[in-house]
């Protein structure tokens, strides 16, 4: 997941530069408008790989299964 959140933040930066190279108002808003979209996808992948790191960390508990009589 790790490598995604380095996708996501390189198309982040991709649209930062698009939008700093734009002419027109609405292209740049429009970029602008991507980028954080892609930098949220990549906080996200960050929180979910971090908590699947924990989950899988985490002590298993077997359940006690009681015996008949």
């Amino acid at each position: 997941m790790s490598g995604d959140a380095e996708f996501f933040r390189k198309q982040a930066n991709l649209e930062r530069a698009n939008a700093a190279s734009a002419t027109l108002d609405n292209v740049r808003d429009r970029c602008d408008r991507a980028a954080s979209s892609w930098e949220a996808m990549a906080v996200r992948a960050e929180r979910t790989q971090t908590m699947r790191q924990e989950r899988e960390a985490a002590p298993r508990i077997m359940p006690v299964v009681a015996a008949a009589s």
